[in-house]
C-alpha cells in the first residue's frame, strides 16, 4: 500500500508597526529531499503580527491542499507546520485558548483547510524560520512600493534543495507526479503566476538593507499603588505594595486594550508585586505567560522609600540636590544612581531584543525604567529622565531595529483608561 505524501509548511506573518503595513510569507516544502514545492507571499494592508501570521499559516494550508488535488489519504499527520509564532502553534494545536475576536475566524477558516489530524504543528526559533520571513518582508516592501508580490521578483528559487528539512518527517512515497506539477497547481490554486527563468529582483531607491521587522517593547507602567497617588518615592528597596482598588481596574483596562488590539505576543514583567499583578491582569486576557526580568525592577531609592519629594528635601536636601545635578549621584543610604539603574536597565534590554527580535513585547515596569529605555532610544541626557510625565498604567512604545537604531513611537498613552 502506497503511503500517503507529507509536506513541511513553513509560514510567517509580519507587520511593521504592529498594526500598520503587513505581509505575510509561506513555503511548502518536501520534507524527504528538501526541495521547495510551493512559496506564497501577500502584502495585506495594515493588519497585526497575529493577522499576518495566521494569514501566512492560511496561504501555506491552501498551497498543501492544492498540491494534493484528491485530499489527504488516511493513516496519519501528512502536514508539519512549522512558525515562529507562539501564539498560533499553541492555539492551533487546541492547547491555548483563542480569546481574540479577530483570531478566531482566521483560525477556523485554517482548520477548515485539511483535517485536523492531517496537521501537526511545532513552534521554531525565528532563526530556522527565514524562508517565510524573507517571503514576508518581500510582501511588505512590495506593499511599500504599492505593488504586490510577484514570484518572479523572489529571491527564492522554486525548486532548490532545502536540506535543513529533510529528515523533519519520515521518508514516505509521493503520489505519481513531479514537484513542479505541483508546484503548479499551488500557484494556480493561490492566483500567482508561475515564476520567470530569466527574472531578476527589481531595484530602485528602496533598495537598502532590509532591516526587517523591530523588537518592539510596548512599554506599561503598573497601576496605582496606595503610594503612586501621594507621589511617595517607591522603589525597589521599600515595602513592595501591592495594587490598590483603583490600580487593579486600571490594570483591567489596560487588558481589554491589548486583547482588543491584538498585537502583543510576549510579555516580561519586573519582579516586584504591583508589576506582576499589572501583568497577571493583561496575561489572563491574552493567554499568555509572564516572564520575570529582575533588570526591570525600579530604582532602589535608598533612605528616601516611602517619603514625599517635599520630605526629602527637609530631612536630606543636600542629597536631592546632589541627585538632582548628577546621574552618578545615589539616594541616601546606599540607593541606586540613575547611572547604575541606565547600565542595568541597558543590558536587559539588549538581551529582550535579541530574545524577542521581530516580535511584540510587552513590558511591565516602573516608571525610571520606562524613562530610562526613551532616554536611551532618543539619545537624550540623564537630566531628561525629569522632563517626562508617566501616568500609572499608561503606555509608550519604542521600536528596536537590526542595524541598533530605535524609533519612539508612543510616550505616556492613557486612552484606554477614559
Amino acid at each position: 500500500m502506497t503511503q500517503p505524501r507529507q509536506f513541511v509548511v513553513e509560514a510567517d506573518g509580519g507587520s511593521r508597526g504592529n498594526p500598520g503595513p503587513a505581509g505575510y510569507g509561506a513555503v511548502v516544502i518536501d520534507p524527504t529531499t528538501g526541495e521547495t514545492l510551493a512559496e506564497a507571499a501577500e502584502y495585506i494592508g495594515v493588519a497585526t503580527n497575529n493577522v499576518a501570521e495566521y494569514k501566512g499559516l492560511i496561504a501555506g494550508l491552501r498551497a498543501v491542499r492544492a498540491l494534493m488535488p484528491d485530499g489527504p489519504a488516511d493513516g496519519g499527520p501528512r502536514v508539519h507546520v512549522r512558525m515562529d509564532s507562539k501564539l498560533v502553534v499553541e492555539q492551533m494545536s487546541g492547547r491555548w485558548k483563542i480569546k481574540h475576536p479577530d483570531m478566531k475566524p482566521l483560525a477556523a477558516e485554517a482548520a477548515r483547510i485539511l483535517p485536523a489530524s492531517a496537521v501537526t504543528y511545532e513552534w521554531i526559533p525565528r532563526e530556522k524560520n527565514k524562508h517565510a520571513d524573507r517571503l514576508a518582508n518581500e510582501a511588505m516592501d512590495a506593499g511599500k512600493r504599492g505593488r504586490q508580490w510577484e514570484p518572479s521578483a523572489s529571491t527564492a528559487d522554486l525548486g532548490t534543495p532545502r536540506s535543513s528539512v529533510a529528515g523533519a518527517l519520515p521518508p514516505v512515497s509521493g503520489p505519481p507526479g513531479d514537484a513542479a506539477a505541483g508546484a503548479a497547481r499551488a500557484r494556480a490554486a493561490l492566483n500567482r503566476p508561475a515564476p520567470s527563468a530569466t527574472a531578476t529582483p527589481q531595484v530602485g531607491w528602496g533598495a537598502a538593507p532590509d532591516l526587517g521587522v523591530p523588537a518592539t517593547f510596548v512599554l506599561l507602567r503598573h497601576g496605582e499603588t496606595a503610594l503612586t497617588p501621594e507621589k511617595r518615592f517607591s522603589g525597589s528597596g521599600g515595602t513592595d505594595p501591592e495594587l490598590s482598588a483603583v490600580g487593579r481596574g486600571q490594570a483591567e483596562h489596560a487588558a481589554e486594550a491589548f486583547a482588543a488590539r491584538g498585537t502583543v505576543q510576549e510579555i516580561v514583567s519586573s519582579p516586584l508585586r504591583r508589576c506582576r499583578e499589572t501583568a497577571g491582569a493583561v496575561a489572563a486576557r491574552l493567554g499568555l505567560e509572564v516572564r520575570i526580568e529582575e533588570g526591570l525592577r525600579e530604582t532602589d531609592f535608598g533612605a528616601w522609600e516611602g517619603l514625599t519629594f517635599g520630605e526629602v528635601r527637609e530631612r536630606y536636601g543636600a542629597d536631592l540636590d546632589a541627585w538632582l545635578a548628577s546621574a552618578k549621584a545615589a539616594p541616601t543610604g546606599g540607593g541606586e544612581s540613575f547611572a547604575e539603574v541606565a547600565r542595568r536597565v541597558a543590558a536587559t534590554r539588549d538581551r529582550l531584543v535579541s530574545r524577542y527580535a521581530g516580535r511584540t513585547v510587552l513590558v511591565v515596569t516602573h516608571v525610571t525604567p520606562i524613562k530610562t529605555l526613551v532616554r536611551l532610544a532618543l539619545g537624550a541626557p540623564p537630566e531628561s529622565l525629569f522632563r517626562m510625565e508617566l501616568s500609572a498604567a499608561s503606555v509608550s512604545a519604542v521600536a528596536y531595529y537590526a542595524d541598533g537604531n530605535a524609533s519612539v513611537r508612543l510616550l505616556n498613552d492613557t486612552s484606554h483608561l477614559r
